[in-house]
């Protein structure tokens, strides 16, 4: 079969190979791969700063956004023969630690786990997978394509539920939030929001085109610039860059008793000059928290799963701005200013 493959730490070592059918031992379930999503990190795996291949092997498979169909499942099992399923990202360490063991690898506390297409398990951008049952979850058959936009999603859905929990300390009726990037990961987020019924505003740097445009079509406001210029004091930031100026940007304007949650990852060594004793006084006196969240476990996918159904499908197909055959797979890589999210169509 056709798989996309990269030697990790190589860069620019990705070539679209034929590789031997997923082997029975990856999972009962075989799945024909419809669509694979790309994001940074995959371009970061590509350009070689970072990646691990599966134990004995040099190349890793890549993808880790993926829509397939079920082609075979056993008898009772939680998807079968037809259905359109999305695959979890990571697995739980062998061990485990105690979070692994119950379900929460999201919270791995050994760092043994793996992840398809990232960490020491072939990813979902070939032609077939194998996956076991419990890694695999079901979709609407009515979201169809879309249903390619559920890891990224999941990733959201966790960030909310964090915000959830760690508000709810205290008598918690939030009404402003702030997401800071109107990426997928941004757009998604303030998906939430406006089905939470919150007051949404979208913080990115380009002043016209399609994200601009995304943000209103969906009744929340963008803005461009700081935070305190345009809406201080929110009760709920989102930070989806990772871009560390906007990181503390929203620590430093979040509003009393508010939560933070970062979901960006940062990258270089550009030094900032931040006021700690500013932050550190905010923060305490006005119960403020800050939390990272990252990935998602089975619990976040389903919860994706719902608010993508729920969401305005035409809404979503506007987030998917470039399908790309897997043939040319490079130009999926290539970054657009206009790119929202890029799909790779593996299967018809």
């Amino acid at each position: 079969m056709k798989a996309l493959t990269v030697q990790p730490l190589t860069a620019n070592s990705a070539k679209l190979e034929d590789v031997a059918e997923p082997p029975v031992s990856d999972g009962p379930v075989l799945v024909e791969t419809l669509a694979v999503g790309v994001c940074g990190t995959d371009a970061e795996i590509v350009s070689g700063l970072y990646g691990w291949a599966p134990p004995g092997r040099e190349r890793l498979v890549l993808g880790h956004e993926s829509l397939g169909r079920v082609l075979e499942a056993p008898a009772g099992a939680s998807v079968a023969t037809g259905d359109l399923v999305v695959g979890i990202v990571r697995r739980p360490d062998p061990v485990p630690c105690g979070n692994c063991a119950v379900g929460e690898w999201d919270f791995c506390h050994n760092g043994q786990y793996t992840e398809r297409g990232i960490k020491s398990r072939d990813g979902y951008c070939s032609e077939h997978y194998r996956i076991h049952p419990d890694f695999a979850v079901k979709i609407s058959p009515g979201l169809g394509p879309l249903g390619v936009l559920m890891e990224p999603t999941s990733v959201v859905a966790k960030a909310w539920e964090q915000v959830d929990r760690i508000g709810g300390r205290a008598h918690w009726d939030p009404q402003i939030v702030v997401i800071t990037g109107a990426g997928p990961i941004g757009l998604l987020a303030a998906m939430i929001g406006v089905q939470r019924g919150l007051d949404v505003h979208v913080f990115d740097q380009v002043t016209s085109g399609t994200k601009p445009d995304l943000v209103h079509e969906l009744g929340a406001t963008y803005h461009t610039g700081r935070i305190e210029h345009s809406c201080p004091h929110p009760d709920i930031v989102v930070e989806c860059t990772g871009v560390a100026s906007l990181v503390f940007d929203a620590m430093e304007h979040l509003g009393p008793g508010g939560v933070a949650c970062l979901t960006g990852v940062s990258g270089g060594k550009h030094a900032l000059r931040v006021d700690g004793s500013m932050l550190n006084r905010s923060m305490v006196l006005e119960n403020q928290a800050v939390v990272g969240s990252v990935n998602a476990n089975r619990r976040h996918y389903e919860a994706a799963a719902a608010a993508l159904e729920a969401a305005d499908h035409t809404w979503l197909a506007k987030l998917i701005t470039r399908r790309v055959p897997l043939e040319h797979w490079a130009d999926a890589l290539a970054r657009d200013p206009n790119d929202v999210k890029v799909v790779i169509e593996v299967g018809t």
